[in-house]
This record gives C-alpha cells, structure tokens and sequence, in this order.
C-alpha cells in the first residue's frame, strides 16, 4: 500500500511540486526474477489469502521478529551506528517510527532508508528500485526479505515497514511496530536530544499501551480490515467499527487538545498516522465511505494542528499521499485524485489556525518535558507485550481490542497536564 519517488511524472500540488511514482522501467520483473533465482528470494505472500479467516476476514499476520530492546540479558542494546530502520512512503505504521525518531533527535542515531516495489508487479515485495544496480547501500542486498532470512532462514511471512535491522550484522532484528515507537522512546533515552519530550511517561504507560492496542484494530487497520476482506460480512463489521470509533475520538477530542490531555504522547503519533491518509488515499480502497476525515470537527482540528508540526509532516505530508495515488489521467474517467486531489493547495487546506490551544493548559507547549536530572534508570522500564503480536488467529480477531475505559473518555485528564 506504499510507494516511493521515481524520476518520471510531477504533479502540482498547490503549495509545492510532487515527483509521482511510476514503473521504472529499467527494474522489471525479469530483473526481479534474476535477482530471486540468485538470492533463493520466495515469493511474498498475498494477505488477501495467507491473512482470511473464514468468514472472509482479514486477519493480519503477527511481527516476526518481536526481541524487545532492553536491559535484561537477552534484550536488544540501544546502541549508535548500528541499527537503521527501513519504511515506506505510504505505509503508516512505518511513518510512527521516523516521526517520534525526529522528535526525539534522534537522525544521527537511527539511520533510515526508503524502500519501494520490485519489479513492475511487486512479486517479491520490498526492495530498492531507485538504486542504480537495485541493491541496498547499506547491506547489499536485493529485497527486504533478505534480511528476514539472514536472522531467521525459516521465515515465511511477509517482509513488512518498518523493519529495524543491524546493519552491521546485515540481519532484521525487530518489526514490531506495536512497540518500536516505545523502544525508541525509552531505551534511546541516552542517546535523545537534551531538550527531547517526554511521548511516553512512565506512570502512565499502562493506559497509553491500552489505549494504543485499541487504536489497532479500529482505526491504524480499519483500512486493511475493509481494504483486504472477501466477504460483505467483514466489510460491513470493519465498516461499522471504524465509524463507531471516530464517534468516539470525536467525542474525546472535544475537550481534549491531544489524545491524552494537553500533551502529545505516542498515541497522537499512532493516530495521525492513518487519519491524515483517509481523505486522500486510504478511501480509494474500501468502497463507499461513511464521512470524511473533514466532517469530524474536533477530528479535523487535531489532525491540522498536528500537520503543521514538522516531524508530522515531513512523513505524512497529503501533499505526497494524494498524488502518490494519482494514475490514469488520460481517460475520460480519470481518477480523482488525477482530477481534483492533485490541484488542491494543501497548505490552505490543512492550515492550522490555532483554536485547538485553547483546550490546553498549557496553551505554548505541545510536550511534554522530563524533569531535571532524570536518569535513564529512572525512565526505563520493561515495554508491555501485545496480544496483536499473539500466533493464534482467534487472539488477533479485532474484538480483542478492547478498553478498561470508554474510548470517547481521556482516563488521565488532568494527570498528565499538571
């Protein structure tokens, strides 16, 4: 569901100029097949059969490759000039990482690379077409999938963004986009900018993990859930829960100016994610659409303000999301985001204008910060396990994701904002 730049087409964007993706026609699927034949690349699996229960439900697979980073002995060791974390422009879980890695200064820690399709049909998934001899720089490999099997000869699944690897070891080493966002935030606390927010405090971490592992299936999947199902039953369930859940972030929002009170945490980054992509991408997929991101008043306002914070946009920007889906402008029933989504002014269209600081206590500040002298040791702490993560399929169905609170209700109001 992602894409990268290629050197072929520019499509205007109202407040800038956006190079669309298009085949390159010098990476084609015999070049892809080549390069498998001489790595021993499989196949990637198609979710919409490896990934449906039944009742023609998507069901999506669990991360790979879960080893947590942390202090016990076994753990991943938070370390510099090692890890690099590969994503993909239009993959939203891949984006959370880059966003809260920005925030935290953490770019000359972490090193990222953008992946792309193989191939013109994608047959063996993630890979590094914009490369001159299509290889990785930074490993040497031809496909994502490689680094899989370079940590687990017996993988079978899908290479998915983000992927942390080791570079060094040239070897994926967590996938686990449930918790990498954490990961960064706390056991990279020693390597974090002096003035680096607080997106995950420490007594509050219970809720947020909670509160994150129902963000799952209801809003960051309800795309996939509609996007790869096989049956009208699923469609209408994934449906019905998406629209249920936005009534309830609308109502949480009306008094709170993020998520959780006054500050943003790493649930903001989890959900603006796949919001920001609805209007201008994700509706392309699922068929008829209840309302737009737009027709949310408090929604709409929390999803603009947080687009005009850099780390936001810079990896989410619907300037690119919108044009990345535009094709076929030719026909007589061209596409719309080729007829209309491609001229918008963007930067008028998700102008902030600041009304949402006055549901803030703290109306100038956005983060929160660590108190003085804070040490490492008192920030860690083990990072929570998720049932997403489960290999049984029945732990996995999204009526797992459920809240000790009503989601419509912010539990920490007022503990967070002191």
């Amino acid at each position: 569901m992602a894409c990268g730049d290629t050197e072929e087409t520019t499509i205007k964007t109202g407040s800038c100029c956006y190079v669309a993706p298009t085949p390159d026609e010098r990476y084609t699927d015999e070049l892809a097949e080549k390069y498998a034949v001489e790595t021993g690349a499989a196949a990637r699996p198609k979710e919409t059969i490896s990934e449906i229960d039944e009742r023609g439900a998507f069901i999506r697979q669990p991360n790979a490759f879960i080893r947590p980073f942390g202090d016990k002995e076994g753990d991943l060791k938070a370390d510099i000039d090692r890890y690099i974390v590969y994503w993909a422009t239009g993959c939203n879980w891949s984006n959370r990482p880059l966003i809260a890695r920005e925030i935290l200064g953490l770019q000359d820690v972490i090193k990222d690379y953008r992946v792309d399709h193989t191939g013109v049909s994608n047959k063996y998934g993630w890979g590094f077409r914009n490369e001159e001899d299509h290889k990785d720089p930074n490993t040497g490999v031809y496909f994502l999938s490689q680094l899989y099997h370079n940590a687990n000869p017996d993988f079978k699944g899908r290479a998915t963004t983000p992927t942390f690897a080791d570079y060094k070891e040239k070897k994926a080493v967590n996938n686990d986009y449930h918790r990498l966002t954490n990961y960064i935030e706390v056991q990279f606390r020693p390597f974090q900018a002096p003035d680096a927010p607080d997106l995950y405090p420490k007594a509050y971490r219970k809720e947020i993990d909670q509160f994150n592992d129902w963000l799952f299936p209801h809003i960051n999947n309800a795309h996939y859930r509609m996007a790869f199902c096989q049956s009208p039953e699923a469609h209408h369930e994934a449906f019905d829960d998406f629209y249920e859940s936005l009534d309830k972030l609308e109502v949480r929002l009306s008094n709170n100016r993020f998520l959780f009170g006054d500050f943003i945490t790493d649930s903001d980054i989890r959900a603006y994610v796949s919001l920001i992509r609805w209007d201008v991408s994700y509706y392309k997929n699922v068929g008829p659409t209840k309302h737009r991101i737009q027709d949310y008043p408090n929604i709409w306002g929390y999803v603009k303000e947080l687009n005009s914070i850099p780390a936001f946009h810079k990896y989410s920007d619907p300037a690119v999301l919108a044009a990345s889906h535009a094709s076929n402008k030719q026909s007589l029933f061209a596409d719309y985001n080729s007829r209309i989504l491609a001229k918008e002014n963007w930067a008028e269209v998700y102008k902030d204008d600041g009304s949402r600081a006055k549901l803030s206590n703290h109306p100038d500040e956005i983060y929160l910060r660590h108190p003085a002298g804070e040490t490492y040791e008192e920030y860690a702490s083990e990072i929570s396990r998720t049932i997403w993560n489960s290999p049984s399929w029945e732990d996995r169905n999204p009526k797992n994701g459920v809240l000790d609170v009503d989601a419509s209700i912010n539990p920490l109001k007022g503990k967070i904002d002191k």
